[in-house]
This record gives structure tokens, C-alpha cells and sequence, in this order.
């Protein structure tokens, strides 16, 4: 390349300087929150559970309903960030997601809890499309950009195990709502900075609002989680057959509409460029796999291992430090090996990890469960960081927000089927397992055959003797679905690493 050609690629694509690097620690910002907020409540269950007594099922909505309605709604406000300005939808995200989650913190019972964390969704959903979007805006040098988005992608998978710790560390001296009260302090700089580092940004021809499209991304995911949890509450049924069929018919409509809009509200001419496609896949089930396993890792060590949340927390620190290292070192790395090579290389190490936690059936060690997470956490940060990258890389300038939405949307959807699918494995298991002695009330009886959090906190009422055998049972029972859930999560990471294999083998 000569000097001149040299000169004529750098005022095409201007390196970003102290501005613009700055402008990422800001957006940093939201990523952390909401990433924290994902698994952040995990550790905070057994005292949710003790306070206000809900059920199986409201235990596993309190969790999935934040970001099943996050997942929800990205792609419609991906799609009105890029009509209405993404700075100015990440602005309006902040401030309403600051104000419920001060209102979550003091929620008086487990319904209006729920209520809170549904809310959070919403807000949620103007915030992490906007983020990957001003990313691709800030960052046109495709070097540096892979570098920020490697930021980015550790920035949101550190955040959601460092939840855990950030819980921990909360709940050791605070309520149970403190883990809301983290949003307010975290999101002011954010309001104050982002109009001073961070330039507007909107796409010229942005896809038009469609309420109907908006409705049907809904009504796709909602049915067929709720569908999942009643099969883990009373089996197969009317209402569970109903979910499904309601679910896949909302996604088959949508998908439909959006072809044949002349402007939809989501190009699915994306996802026929194959890296594109390839890359949301290995989101996804990757996602999924992490989060489910960080849900059921975060009960054994406060309730079968008896841990505190702060020092449950401190045991995930190793794999929360490898997930982010990993996501910065595979940048040179993914610049000379193929991705169809370097992901299934790093998920290979997590598979491993998970299958280890398969074959004991979940009887591990504090330490043992440390160095499965640094396992975890070496292979999908590594993933991650390569598919987000070729993601945004892919799509058009201009179709930033809908790109994004689509990453974030794989993102927020692998939460909510990890903490379903593996949580309603463990819960299923746990009820069929558990054997609650005959002296107990019936409402200790409902409380401590519904979940482990539940029959740790009937165990406190009980004498010596009762409570010993209640909870001998109880964590048996538990882990009799650990094994189940791992073996589950490992068939995730494999089919992550066959899609990364045969979708991405074009990819550069």
C-alpha cells in the first residue's frame, strides 16, 4: 500500500481519538447496569424468598420477566432509535430506569415486584440498542471499532457475573432491595456526560413505528416462556399447548409482515448474510447456557454449600476477571484465525467446563465450582467479543440500531430460556424430589415443597432434628436436577459451536 493509498484510507475511515474513547467508558455505563441487573437478583432469591414468600413460579418470573420484556421490545426501540436519535432514546431509558428501580426496591410483595421488574424491561430496551449502535457511529475505523466492541461485549458479560458479587457484597449488610438501588448512582454520570462526549446519531430512512409488528415481537416470546413454566408448575396442559401454538403463530405473522413491508420496522434481509445469522446464533445459545448456569450455581453455594451472598459472590470473581480478559485478548487474534475456527476453539473450553458439572451431577466444591466458571467464562467472553464484532461489522451503516436490537435481543432472549429451561429442569426436580416431613404446617409444607430458598427458610422454624432432615432432603433434591440442567447446557455450547462452524466458515 502506498502513501498516498495509506492517506486516502484514513480520511476515509478517521481513527478515533481521547473523545471518542472517553464517549465508550460513558456508554460503558448502561451495558454494566444492565448486565448486572440480569443476574444481580440470583443471590438476592433466598432473601426475596424469606420476605415475601412467593411461589415456584412467581420466583422464576421475578427473574425472567426483566428481560423476556426487554427481549420483547429491542427491536422496537432499536427501531425508534434510529427514527428519533439514539442519544436521545439512551437519555430517556436512563432516567425511567433510575426511577423504577428505586420504586422495585421498596416492592411490598412479590406481585408488584414483578410488576417493577417488567417495567425495568421497558426501560432496559431503550438503553443497550442504543449503546452497540453509537459504537458503530463513534468507532468507523474497523480496527479500533473491534477493539471497542470487544469493550463492549466484556463490559456486558463481566457485568452479568459480576451481579453476583456486586449481590453479594449488597446483601451482606443491606435489605434485598439494594440490588435496585445500585441503577440510581450508576445512571446519573450517564445523564450528565452523554450529551458532552456523545454526538447524535439517527439512521437517514429509518423503519416506520408499527404498532401491529410491536405487538406480535411480544406475543411471540411471552406465550411460549409462559408455556415453559407451567409445564414446570402442573405439566403439559391446555394453557401450556395454547402458549405454544400462540407463540410460534405471533413469530411465523411477524416475520411475514416485515417482508412485506416496503420499510419495516426489522430488515430481515440481515439475516440472509450468513456471518450475520451465524453470529446471533452463537449469541444466543451460548447466552443461554451462561445464564442458566449461573442460575443454578448461585443457589448451590448460598443453599446447599451454606455460603454467604458476599463470599458466593467472591467464589465467580476468577471467572468473572478470565470472561473479560478473554474478550480483550482474542482481538489480535480474531484479526489472523477465522472465526469459524476461533470460536468453537474457545467454546470447546466451555463445553468442557459444563460437562464436568454434568457428570459429578453438581456435588462440586466451592473451589471446584470456581474453576468451572473460569472454564465458562474463558471460551464464550472469547466467542462473544468475535460474533458481536462480526455482527455489527456485517449489517449496513445505516441499519446500525436494527443490528444491534438483533444482538441485544439474542443477548436478553439466552437469559430469559436459561433461567426457563434449566431453571424449570431444577424446579421440576426439586418438587418431584423433595420430602417435607409431616409435622409441619401447611403453610410451611407449600413454602418448603415449592423451592430450596423456601425450605431453607421453613428450616429456621423448625427444631434441630426437623430442620436437619428438611434440608438433607431439600439440597438432595436440588441437585438431583443439577445434572440434568448441566448436561442441557453443554448440548447448548456444542450446538454454539456447530453453528459458529458451518455459518461462519465465510466469515473474516
Amino acid at each position: 500500500m502506498t502513501t498516498h493509498d495509506r492517506a486516502s484510507l484514513e480520511a476515509a475511515h478517521p481513527r478515533a481519538g481521547f473523545r471518542e474513547w472517553a464517549a465508550l467508558v460513558v456508554l460503558m455505563l448502561p451495558v454494566l447496569l444492565v448486565s448486572v441487573d440480569n443476574t444481580v437478583l440470583n443471590f438476592a432469591l433466598p432473601a426475596i424468598s424469606e420476605a415475601l414468600r412467593p411461589s415456584g413460579v412467581q420466583l422464576l418470573w421475578t427473574i425472567d420477566v426483566y428481560p423476556l420484556v426487554l427481549a420483547g421490545l429491542l427491536v422496537p426501540m432499536g427501531s425508534l432509535g434510529d427514527r428519533y436519535g439514539r442519544r436521545r432514546l439512551l437519555l430517556i431509558g436512563a432516567v425511567g430506569f433510575a426511577i423504577v428501580s428505586a420504586v422495585a426496591a421498596f416492592a411490598p410483595s412479590a406481585e408488584l415486584l414483578i410488576a417493577a421488574r417488567a417495567a425495568l424491561g421497558v426501560f432496559g430496551a431503550m438503553l443497550m440498542p442504543s449503546t452497540l449502535s453509537l459504537l458503530r457511529s463513534i468507532f468507523v475505523d474497523r480496527e479500533q471499532r473491534r477493539l471497542a466492541i470487544a469493550v463492549w461485549a466484556s463490559g456486558f458479560a463481566g457485568g452479568s457475573a459480576l451481579g453476583p458479587l456486586v449481590g453479594g457484597a449488597l446483601l451482606e449488610h443491606f435489605w434485598w432491595g439494594s440490588v435496585f438501588l445500585l441503577a440510581v448512582p450508576v445512571l446519573i454520570p450517564l445523564v450528565v456526560l452523554l450529551p458532552l462526549l456523545v454526538p447524535e446519531s439517527r439512521d437517514p430512512q429509518p423503519g416506520r413505528i408499527d404498532p401491529v409488528s410491536i405487538v406480535l415481537s411480544l406475543t411471540t416470546t411471552l406465550p411460549i416462556v409462559y408455556a415453559i413454566k407451567s409445564i414446570a408448575s402442573h405439566g403439559f396442559a391446555v394453557d401450556t399447548a395454547t402458549g405454544i401454538i400462540v407463540g410460534v403463530a405471533s413469530g411465523v405473522a411477524f416475520v411475514r409482515r416485515q417482508r412485506r413491508s416496503v420499510n419495516p420496522m426489522l430488515d430481515m434481509a440481515l439475516f440472509e448474510r450468513g456471518a450475520f445469522s451465524g453470529a446471533v446464533g452463537v449469541n444466543l445459545l451460548s447466552v443461554t447456557a451462561y445464564v442458566g448456569g449461573l442460575l443454578f450455581v448461585s443457589q448451590h453455594l448460598q443453599l446447599v454449600l451454606g455460603m454467604s451472598p458476599l463470599e458466593s459472590g467472591l467464589v465467580l470473581v476468577p471467572g468473572l476477571l478470565v470472561m473479560i480478559g478473554a474478550g480483550l485478548v482474542i482481538v489480535p487474534i480474531a484479526k489472523r484465525v477465522k472465526p469459524s475456527i476461533v470460536i468453537p476453539a474457545g467454546l470447546s473450553i466451555s463445553a468442557t467446563a459444563y460437562a464436568v458439572v454434568a457428570i459429578s451431577g453438581g456435588r462440586l466444591s466451592a473451589l471446584e465450582l470456581a474453576l468451572i466458571f473460569v472454564g465458562l467464562g474463558l471460551g464464550i467472553g472469547a466467542a462473544e467479543t468475535v460474533s458481536n464484532e462480526l455482527i455489527i461489522a456485517t449489517a449496513p451503516a445505516e441499519k446500525a440500531g436494527a443490528a444491534s436490537a438483533v444482538s441485544e435481543t439474542a443477548y436478553e432472549l439466552g437469559a430469559v430460556l436459561g433461567t426457563t429451561i434449566l431453571g424449570t429442569i431444577l424446579t421440576a426436580s426439586y418438587r418431584g424430589n423433595v420430602v417435607v416431613p409431616d409435622s409441619l404446617s401447611e403453610a410451611q409444607r407449600a413454602a418448603a415443597g415449592e423451592t430450596l430458598g423456601g425450605a431453607v427458610s421453613v428450616a429456621g422454624q423448625l427444631p434441630n432434628e426437623v430442620a436437619a432432615a428438611l434440608l438433607d432432603s431439600a439440597r438432595l433434591a436440588f441437585d438431583s436436577g443439577v445434572g440434568t440442567a448441566a448436561g442441557i447446557g453443554t448440548a447448548l455450547i456444542v450446538g454454539a459451536m456447530v453453528v459458529a462452524r458451518l455459518a461462519l466458515r465465510n466469515a473474516r
